[in-house]
C-alpha cells in the first residue's frame, strides 16, 4: 500500500517527463515516457527506487533490469550503460532518485558498526559489489513514503527533511544492500576511497601500484578486492570511467578531441581505438548517430 501511495504522490507532482527536486537536498522525483536505449553513463553514489516501469543498467557486460520489486543502490561511482528501453506513455517510468551524502552515510555506517550487537558486519569473505539490487522491505518503503510526503509542505521539508532522509539511509544500511553500502561508507572502505579519488582525477595518469599504495595494500590483494567490489580489474575500471565520461561530454556537445583530452587521453588515436573496442563504433560514428535522451546521471 505504501508503495502505491508513493506512486500516487509522484503522479500528482510530475506531470511531464522530468526530474523534479523535492526540496530535500539530493532527493528528486522522475517520470520518463520515452524508450531510451542504453548509453554510457556514470552512476554516482545513488539510490533509485522505481514504483512503475523498469530501468536497465549494463555493468561490465552484464545487464541488470530493476523495477518496483527491487531498488538499485550504487554505493560507489561506477561506469555503466543505462537506459529506459521499456518506457512508454502508456507505461511511464516513475520513481525516486536519492543521492547518497558521503558524510551522513559514513556517520551512520560507523554508528551502526560500533553499536553493540546492532548488526553483524561481514568481516570475511568476498566484498559485496558496489552496485546492488535490494528488495523493498517494510522499513525502506515506510521511510521513503515519509520522505516523499514532505514535499506537500515547505515548512515540513525544511524542518524534517534531513531527518527523514537519514531514516531512508538507515533503512538502506539495514536492508539487502546494506553490506555493500557499509563496505563503501563504513570501516574498511578502502576500495570506495580509491574509486572516489580516481573519479575526481580522471585526467591524471594512474597505475595499479599507485592505487594499491594509496590504501596500503599489496598489488595482488588490491587487485582481488577491487575486482570483487566492481567486477572489473582496476585498469579496466579506470578505462571504462574515462570512456564513459568522454561519451557523456560528447553527448553534451564537446568535440571528440576535447572530450578525449578532458579525461586524460593524450593520443586521440588511442582514445578512438579503445572507444571502438568498448562500444563497437568510433567516437565520431557514435557522436553522429547519437540521439541523446537521458535522465540525470542515472
Amino acid at each position: 500500500m505504501s508503495k502505491q501511495q508513493i506512486r500516487q504522490l509522484i503522479e500528482g507532482r510530475v506531470s511531464d517527463d522530468a526530474l523534479v527536486d523535492t526540496g530535500v537536498k539530493g532527493v528528486q522525483l522522475f517520470r520518463v515516457t520515452e524508450a531510451v536505449r542504453c548509453a554510457p553513463a556514470v552512476y554516482e553514489p545513488t539510490v533509485v527506487a522505481i514504483v512503475n516501469g523498469a530501468k536497465e543498467a549494463i555493468l561490465d557486460g552484464t545487464s541488470y533490469v530493476y523495477d518496483s520489486r527491487q531498488y538499485m543502490c550504487c554505493a560507489m561511482s561506477m561506469p555503466v550503460e543505462a537506459g529506459t528501453p521499456m518506457a512508454s506513455p502508456d507505461n511511464p517510468l516513475l520513481g525516486v532518485q536519492i543521492s547518497l551524502d558521503t558524510k551522513v552515510m559514513t556517520e551512520l555506517a560507523i554508528e551502526m558498526e560500533s553499536a553493540a550487537g546492532a548488526i553483524r558486519e561481514p568481516r570475511g569473505g568476498p566484498l559485496p559489489q558496489g552496485f546492488a539490487l535490494a528488495r523493498w522491505d517494510e522499513s525502506f518503503t515506510e521511510a521513503l513514503l515519509r520522505l516523499v510526503q514532505l514535499a506537500d509542505n515547505p515548512t515540513d521539508t525544511a524542518v524534517l527533511g534531513d531527518g527523514r532522509l537519514r531514516e531512508v539511509y538507515y533503512a538502506l544500511l539495514k536492508g539487502d544492500a546494506g553490506d555493500a553500502a557499509r563496505r563503501a561508507f563504513g570501516v574498511g572502505n578502502e576500495i570506495a576511497r580509491v574509486i572516489e579519488h580516481v573519479s575526481s582525477h580522471l585526467d591524471e595518469a594512474v597505475t595499479i601500484d599507485d592505487m594499491a599504495a594509496q590504501v596500503g595494500m599489496s598489488r595482488a590483494v588490491f587487485h582481488r578486492k577491487f575486482k570483487q567490489a566492481t567486477t572489473m580489474s582496476p585498469i579496466q575500471f579506470v578505462k571504462a570511467m574515462r570512456l564513459n565520461n568522454a561519451a557523456m561530454k560528447m553527448a553534451g556537445g564537446m568535440t571528440v578531441n576535447e572530450a578525449a583530452m578532458e579525461v586524460g587521453y593524450v593520443s586521440s588515436s588511442q582514445f578512438s581505438r579503445e572507444f571502438k573496442r568498448l562500444y563497437g563504433q568510433s567516437p565520431r560514428q557514435w557522436s553522429n548517430s547519437l540521439h541523446w535522451a537521458s535522465l540525470g546521471h542515472s
